[in-house]
């Protein structure tokens, strides 16, 4: 039973991870810069590498977690620090209802001008796989502030595993983490316009943003259920 728990709360946390929106707005607009410029192969390999390297990034900082976990924590995050985690699991609940997007018809985020504009200048200005993977894993760096948290109990159910299946589990959670990218660009590989994916993103940012909070306030809430009040 303690198993499935630990799995659970990666699965939730790697669900959480991937209803971020800060890698789907930016492939969306490689894509849009890209095809303008590029042929399609072309277009279709910088995105590509754009995927590897936002699922690269979360693989390692996941991988981190644990290591630092494991390194400085004795193997496990403590009953204090679990208690303080779904405090801001909760509180990042609240911030993505209220503040993750910016006010508006669109789907601008939370971010400093100074990070956004940096991103959509280099999602413009990518002509390389090398490019556009560095563009992924900036991307991953970015959402630092919110994805943190989802590491950190993340890698303390990892590491509450048989070793033998850590690996694994790890690379589970990159693989949901990425599936929205992975979606997305099959819809658009199949026919689907950006401007219209973008509209549509526009038109469901309150859904959008209603069910990423619901995902930080429930992961938090199993976490406290089985964890703090050890209802497992």
């Amino acid at each position: 039973m303690s198993e499935f728990i630990s799995i659970a709360i990666i699965v939730l946390a790697a669900i959480v991870h991937a209803s971020l929106q800060l890698g789907l707005g930016c492939l969306l607009l490689l894509y849009h810069e890209s095809a303008g410029k590029h042929i399609q192969s072309k277009t279709r390999n910088l995105v590509g590498s754009f995927i590897s390297g936002v699922g690269t990034i979360a693989f390692l900082l996941l991988a981190t977690a644990c290591f630092v976990i494991s390194n400085t924590f004795d193997g496990a995050l403590s009953i204090q620090i679990l208690t303080a985690a779904i405090g801001i699991l909760i509180a990042l609940a609240i911030v993505m209802w209220f503040f993750y997007y910016r006010r508006g018809s669109s789907t601008e985020l939370w971010l400093p001008q100074i990070v956004a504009k940096f991103i959509n200048n280099r999602a413009k200005v990518t002509n390389s796989n090398t490019e556009a993977f560095s563009l992924g894993v900036t991307t991953g760096f970015a959402e630092m502030p919110f994805i943190i948290i989802l590491l950190l109990v993340a890698g303390n159910s990892v590491l509450e595993l048989d070793p033998m299946y850590q690996p694994l589990m790890v690379a589970f959670y990159t693989i949901i983490a990425i599936i929205p990218l992975v979606v997305f660009n099959i819809i658009i590989r199949t026919g689907h316009n950006v401007v219209e994916i973008q509209k549509w993103r526009v038109r469901n940012k309150l859904f959008l943003r209603i069910i990423s909070g619901l995902g930080f306030l429930a992961l938090g809430l199993f976490i406290f259920a089985f964890k703090i009040l050890d209802l497992s």
